[in-house]
């Protein structure tokens, strides 16, 4: 088990050092220095002066790989690519193009997204699990065939649709919640509540509809119509043989999603106004903040590596017959 861990731990560095690499390679490839600088200032009638300033000032008046009117090591270290994007190898984040801490801004903006992703994920995985094994329970009744279809309906409208349905409907109409906003401590119940409401209704359908799949497949097997013969009832079937046994691909999706948390929630911060990673990355993309950009996707990757390595553990502790050696 050990020697897995490792052996997927050196498999995850092998993966952010390429992703790293890819992705200084094609933002370079879509944006010279020079672009970059045009963007940032504002304008193409700017004067070749006040680009190479710029530059100068953030560190893009260095060659992209490789220094040759550097000697030694400075040949490789005095680039782009060693100073920019290498430190993130060890999540020195740097600065922003605008000259701020990108380190400092994501510790304080990790408060307010996981504030909104929590709730909602816990929320969200035990409403749609329960949901699926309510429909298992009266599986062929009418109320499965309804549960199916509101799921299907669910899954088929777009996630923007209830944020917006849900900002007319809960703010503006009803004006029960704030239609946008953020406030730290016991105050920003009343500016989560909407989104985390939007958010569980979003993800129902379509998790509800494949843990519904799931239950049904484990309810087939040898041993469910063995505890069923033994006059078992179907609710102690139901948690204690069915539930049990599709624990692992829940698990696959629920425990690698996990770390993902820290990220916030892209669409939801923007539209509700909370100002977490999520946000922080979109107002960075229309910023044209490339900085930030590569903090966050290798951030990103960074995280989702980790959630696929703490899945394969999870797997031993809901099935103590998996070993990995």
């Amino acid at each position: 088990m050990t020697r897995y861990i490792l052996r997927r731990i050196l498999y995850g560095v092998l993966i952010l050092i390429g992703v790293n690499l890819i992705t200084f390679v094609l933002f370079f490839a879509v944006n010279t220095p020079d672009d970059m600088a045009r963007l940032s200032i504002g304008g193409q009638r700017i004067s070749q002066e006040a680009i190479e300033n710029w530059k100068a000032d953030r560190g893009y008046d260095k060659p992209l790989f490789f220094n040759l009117e550097e000697e030694g090591k400075g040949k490789w270290t005095k680039t782009i690519f060693y100073q920019r994007s290498v430190p993130l190898l060890k999540f020195d984040f740097g600065f922003s193009d605008e000259g701020r801490d990108i380190g400092t801004e994501i510790k304080s903006r990790m408060g307010p997204s996981l504030a909104l992703a929590i709730p909602t994920f816990i929320l969200g995985l035990s409403v749609s699990i329960s949901f699926a094994l309510l429909l298992v329970f009266f599986r062929g009744s009418r109320l499965d065939f309804v549960g199916v279809v509101v799921c299907v309906v669910l899954l088929s409208i777009s996630g923007l649709f209830y944020i917006i349905a849900g900002q007319w409907l809960f703010a503006k109409v009803l004006r029960w919640v704030p239609y946008s906003g953020y406030e730290e401590g016991w105050h920003s119940i009343r500016f989560l509540l909407l989104p985390v409401l939007v958010g569980i209704l979003s993800r129902i359908g379509a998790e509800a509809r494949f843990y519904r799949t799931l239950f049904i497949e484990v309810s087939g097997k040898d041993y469910v119509r063995t505890a069923r013969a033994k006059g078992l009832s179907e609710r102690i079937v139901l948690f204690r043989h069915v539930l049990r046994n599709a624990m692992l691909p829940i698990l696959t999706g629920t425990v690698s999603a996990i770390p993902l948390l820290f990220m916030g929630s892209l669409i939801s911060e923007s539209f509700f106004g909370i100002p977490g990673l999520g946000s922080y990355t979109i107002d960075a993309i229309n910023a044209q903040d490339f900085s930030i950009v590569r903090a966050m996707v290798f951030l990103g990757s960074s995280l989702y590596i980790v959630g696929l390595i703490l899945a394969d553990i999870s797997y031993t502790i809901a099935e103590p017959r998996v070993r990995f050696e």
